[in-house]
């Protein structure tokens, strides 16, 4: 077996077969199922029904408030007032303006509404104004009830995309989002482990000085590579482990959800849709929703490659630099902060592209950044969900893979030469600017 052979295999059996890895591989998808419905459980569980007294009503809005049994109960008891609300058994006491076309209207309350059960009384309120202006005009209230129940839900939109041929196929934003994100953080937390994986094991060789043994019977640069060869198979088999036991899980907890609970969700997302500022963009209830919806429209084949592919290559891209900087620090951990900024800064960054590129993949920022290699393993993978080559171009995929393929043999061909030195240097403290002399100086 070659050289560079020993030590992958080296560094993947002693890294597989530590406690940590085991650990960490069995409780991060436990955690993370946890997570996802434990967000949804609370989400709907903390929910408080509010008891709300109305007075002043110039009659109409007794005829058009409508109460909602799980969340707001409108009560027009003549007998409450501002000083016994509480003690009749109410959560607040909303003040109606005695003025026509007033539109100052008061809550008082001991504790402070929630934004939910504030909205659906601005939305009642503005209903019931609405319904009593067009009984005025002549339409009657049994009529009025009538096209409301009819419109209620007489819509249902479906985004079909066509291609050049003609051909169209449904689309779902949902799942795709959901999809998006949960493979950009996947991206963007391994990128952090593992390679700060790479660092620390480059320099607990180099303070032990075993790196001084190893180098005596092979390069640096061997050395180098089979030790980001070999964490890269430890992290992909990781991820493996991962994806099937996030599977396992979300088919099988499934089962045990309530039926009330998942009603009392869907009408939980109904009515945060119409909360203002849009719809809730929790990833828990996302992600819940994309797993109702996993089969239809997905390519799920050409996902999963450019998944391992830009997991990969990203790894690969940063591993590089990570290994440079384990190289060049002693024992002083700010030596090692200091040096990791300028890599860690492009992977935050591309996090917070991937945040706005779900909502608009098309953006030029969103394109740019999944074609630049500091930024494209992640933000490239929020996009292609969204459609191949529907939303990404052929030619946008094929040139990030390039770049990010050359990107990594820049990166690899660097941090060889930084290694090459700085492996064997002690005592000494390094900058950027020194380790750019050293990749850049002539043999």
């Amino acid at each position: 077996m070659s050289k560079i052979g020993l030590i992958i295999q080296r560094e993947y059996f002693t890294r597989v077969r530590n406690k940590t890895f085991i650990l960490s591989t069995f409780l991060l998808p436990i955690m993370m199922i946890l997570f996802i419905f434990g967000s949804v459980f609370f989400a709907v569980r903390s929910r408080e029904k509010q008891k709300v007294a109305v007075v002043n009503d110039p009659g109409f809005f007794r005829q058009n408030l409508k109460s909602d049994s799980s969340l707001v109960i409108f009560d027009f008891n003549a007998g409450v007032d501002s000083t016994n609300y509480i003690e009749k058994g109410f959560d607040g006491i909303l003040f109606l303006p005695v003025k026509p076309g007033d539109i100052q209207y008061e809550l008082r309350s001991k504790k402070q509404f929630g934004l939910e059960s504030k909205g659906y009384i601005e939305r009642q309120l503005n209903k019931a104004i609405e319904s009593n202006l067009l009984q005025q005009r002549g339409i009657e209230k049994s009529t009025l009830d009538s096209i409301t129940k009819a419109s209620g839900n007489a819509v249902s939109l479906k985004n079909k995309v066509t291609d050049a041929e003609g051909k169209s196929k449904q689309a779902n934003a949902g799942l795709a989002y959901g999809i998006g994100f949960g493979s950009g953080i996947l991206i963007y937390i391994t990128m952090f482990i593992f390679g700060a994986m790479v660092m620390r094991g480059v320099a607990e060789e180099k303070m032990n000085r075993i790196a001084e043994v190893i180098v005596s019977s092979c390069k640096p640069f061997e050395l180098m590579l089979g030790k980001i060869i070999g964490i890269a198979g430890v992290g992909l088999t990781q991820f493996l482990l991962w994806i099937i036991l996030i599977f396992v899980l979300m088919t099988t907890l499934q089962f045990f959800i309530p039926t009330d609970t998942m009603q009392q969700f869907q009408q939980l997302q109904q009515n945060q849709q119409q909360l203002p500022g849009g719809p809730n963009n929790s990833m828990a209830l996302k992600l819940l929703e994309a797993k109702t919806q996993l089969v239809e429209g997905v390519n799920w084949g050409l996902i999963i490659f450019c998944f391992l592919f830009y997991f990969l290559g990203g790894y690969l891209f940063y591993a590089s630099l990570f290994a440079a900087i384990g190289s060049v620090i002693n024992e002083d951990p700010q030596e090692a902060q200091a040096l990791m900024l300028p890599i860690t800064m492009p992977i935050i960054f591309a996090f917070i592209i991937l945040t706005s590129s779900l909502s608009n993949p098309n953006s030029p920022v969103a394109v740019w950044a999944s074609i630049i290699p500091f930024t494209s393993p992640i933000v490239m993978m929020g996009r292609i969900p969204f459609g191949v080559p529907d939303t990404v171009p052929w030619w946008q995929l094929i040139v990030s893979m390039i770049t990010l393929i050359g990107g990594f043999l820049f990166t690899t061909w660097f941090a060889g030469k930084v290694y090459r030195t700085g492996i064997l240097m002690y005592g000494k403290k390094s900058s950027w600017k020194e380790m750019m002399r050293w990749a850049f100086r002539k043999a």
